[in-house]
């Protein structure tokens, strides 16, 4: 049955044959024209590889050539794709599900206007983004361990750094106040840009000659002033300056380095309404005496101000008497003055620094090379900076005059102070009474002190004896 069925197909099929093929003849012989359509493509042979043509492989042969077999996006994705091209324009991200909100975050561009991310993204990658596209090295201890605390910090010190007094429009700076008064706790700026010197006019010749040379302006260096940005930043905890201009090169002018008296009273009013200060650092801008005393005075009372540091100025001995009632008006817990190539003379008796105010002194004390008198009698020091200061009699080469009365010393402080003073040659003067010292760590002292005494005599003496020959030799005497 199935060769009969099998049969008749084939018969079915050369009939079908035949019949075109016959109505095709007739069509010729009738002289009609036949369209291309109509006649079967002629059959090609078979590729010895089909593998070879991609087009025979295709399931599907589509007018598209990219047109695939991939799966069409999920209508999540395609609305995360259009919210995070769009979100300059209609920021959408807190009305999404966490998950979905990670996906626009890790999108987002870093490059997105501070008007539309500050107060509305806390993601910490996005703000590490930020970061590392601007600045390639980050230290994110230095700023709270906060990427975001990271970005808006450098980025106010930026625009102060390179704000020019007269040029720059303020508004750079306080229409920044609104993003970032909540993120910014530290302002650490080692640049401040005087104005810019303009040439003066020229002179016209029918211009009067009454006028003085000495009557004309001296054109202001002040530079920008702090106060309303300050005043602006409720969760400053650290403000750290440096009065100077970096990378000058052939433009250098000491005047570039000018702390002005103007700089200084504005300075002044600014961190004493800043209630939230803990430290404050003013180094190496030429602060002298004067300008620390209107500084400190400012300070006094301070309701939160930890530490100070005005290290290297030019601070003499009435800058250190302020810094020292400031110590008995103030919550201060550390105090550098030490590397002022001026101070000779540091007077804190009777302030109560006790031991952590003491350590600091004496850490300072061992790398600076000009003080030579130091009271700290009465400040409630025990044997903590006892220990430390024998580590400065061993290395310090100026001090020559050292006041440890009325402490808490001890006997193992004092055992420690004199081997400290085994290694010295330059003290002559140890004040240790009432500081709880032993006898006879007391005597040992006072001899290490009578040698340094007799070597500093016979020096003084050998510098004369040196001298003397030199003074007496004069001219020959030509009758002689």
């Amino acid at each position: 049955m199935q060769e009969t069925g099998t049969a008749s197909s084939r018969s079915r099929s050369i009939i079908s044959t035949q019949s075109r093929a016959s109505s095709l003849g007739q069509g010729l012989a009738s002289g009609s024209r036949v369209s291309k359509s109509s006649i079967p493509a002629p059959l090609k042979a078979k590729s010895l590889n089909p593998g070879a043509s991609v087009h025979r492989m295709r399931r599907i042969i589509a007018e598209d050539a990219e047109w695939s077999l991939a799966i069409v996006p999920l209508l999540t994705e395609l609305c995360i794709r259009h919210i995070v091209k769009n979100f300059q324009n209609n920021p959408i991200l807190k009305q999404l599900p966490a998950r979905h909100q990670q996906k626009v975050l890790n999108n987002l561009s870093p490059d997105l206007p501070l008007a539309v991310t500050a107060n509305l993204i806390d993601d910490e990658n996005y703000w590490h983004r930020c970061c590392v596209q601007r600045w390639p090295v980050c230290h994110l201890d230095c700023h709270g361990g906060s990427w975001k605390c990271t970005f808006f910090e450098k980025h106010l010190e930026n625009l102060i750094k390179h704000f020019i007094p007269g040029t720059t429009d303020p508004a750079v700076i306080l229409d920044l106040l609104p993003l970032c008064r909540n993120y910014v706790h530290r302002i650490r700026v080692d640049q401040f840009l005087p104005p810019v010197q303009l040439p003066p006019p020229p002179h016209s010749g029918d211009q009067s000659d009454s006028g003085s040379e000495g009557e004309m302006e001296e054109p202001t260096m002040d530079h920008y002033q702090l106060g309303d940005l300050v005043a602006g930043l409720s969760q400053l905890v650290e403000l750290d300056l440096v009065y100077g201009v970096k990378d000058c090169g052939m433009n250098f002018e000491w005047n570039l380095f000018l702390f002005t008296y103007r700089d200084c009273h504005s300075l002044a009013a600014t961190i004493k309404a800043c209630h939230t200060l803990k430290i404050f650092r003013l180094t190496q801008s030429k602060v002298d005496d004067d300008k620390a005393r209107i500084l400190i005075r400012s300070l006094l009372d301070h309701p939160a101000l930890e530490e100070l540091d005005l290290s290297h100025n030019c601070i003499g001995d009435r800058g250190a008497r302020a810094a020292a009632k400031l110590l008995s008006h103030s919550h201060l817990r550390v105090l550098n003055l030490a590397h002022n190539t001026n101070l000779l003379s540091l007077n804190l008796r009777l302030n109560r620094i006790e031991d952590e105010g003491g350590q600091a002194l004496a850490h300072a004390l061992q790398t600076n090379k000009c003080l030579t008198t130091l009271h700290l009698g009465g400040n409630e020091l025990s044997e903590p900076t006892a220990t430390l200061l024998s580590q400065v009699l061993s290395v310090n080469t100026t001090l020559t005059s050292i006041n440890l009365s009325c402490n808490h010393i001890g006997l193992d402080g004092g055992k420690q102070l004199l081997e400290g003073m085994s290694d010295n040659r330059t003290l002559l003067d140890f004040d240790l009474r009432l500081s709880d010292v032993a006898q006879e760590s007391e005597y040992l002292i006072g001899q290490a002190l009578c040698a340094n005494r007799e070597e500093a005599r016979q020096r003084a003496l050998n510098a004369s004896h040196f001298m003397s020959p030199l003074t007496a030799t004069g001219p020959e005497n030509p009758e002689g």
